[in-house]
């Protein structure tokens, strides 16, 4: 596996800091090596395996790895079928990680069950600047709880919740998060099925949001 190869380099290379892996049918075995190189390595801070095949057992490593890692600032594990069990073990990595800023879930089938748990870290995460669930399923539900969690995080400044069916009462609770949030600049809620009710929620929370500069795109 080439992936187990780059890995194992990793393990001793002090230069590197960007390593893009994108679309190259990495699966769990190869994610896992380079989960275990981040462990100990000390300067890459942008990792891309976007469009892989890294699974569920991937992105755990991956997010085992950020219990530890101190460098690593983005991370894209978009397109990667983590599903909920992924973005639990994730969400767990962000309870304790210190230097992430930037995290894409993109197209991964996550549903409320992991959209909560990544909501939850939020609570107490403060580093994290960019957040993309787009293209999943987190419904109300998950959208609820990101909600929550925007009401105390005060680092999100993109967030991206577009194509995730999160219909009116997502909606209305996003809004009600926009009008205490003081951080969020860019918010995009695309394609959710979002209705008179849920736009006119929205409407009314810039009566009071000064920070949102930019909505869908």
């Amino acid at each position: 596996d080439g992936a187990i190869a780059v890995a194992e380099g990793l393990l001793t290379n002090n230069t590197l800091t960007t390593l893009g892996l994108y679309g190259n049918k990495i699966s769990n075995d190869g994610a896992i090596a380079v989960a275990e190189a981040l462990r100990t390595n000390t300067t890459l801070t942008t990792l891309d395996l976007n469009s892989n095949i890294i699974g569920v057992d991937g992105a755990i490593a991956v997010a085992k790895a950020l219990l530890t890692n101190t460098t690593l600032t983005t991370l894209g594990l978009n397109s990667n079928r983590i599903g909920d069990d992924g973005a639990i073990a994730v969400a767990e990595g962000l309870l304790t990680n210190n230097t992430l800023t930037t995290l894409g879930l993109y197209g991964n089938k996550i549903s409320n069950d992991g959209a909560i748990a990544v909501a939850e870290a939020l609570r107490t995460n403060t580093t994290l600047t960019t957040l993309d669930l787009n293209s999943n399923i987190i419904g109300v539900d998950g959208a609820i709880a990101v909600a929550k969690g925007l009401l105390t995080n005060n680092t999100i400044a993109t967030l991206d919740l577009s194509y995730n069916e999160i219909g009116d009462d997502g909606a209305t609770a996003v809004a009600e998060a926009l009008r205490t949030n003081t951080t969020l600049a860019t918010l995009n809620l695309n394609n959710n099925r979002i209705g008179d009710a849920g736009a006119t929620a929205v409407s009314k929370a810039f009566r009071t949001n000064n920070t949102i500069t930019t909505l869908g795109q």
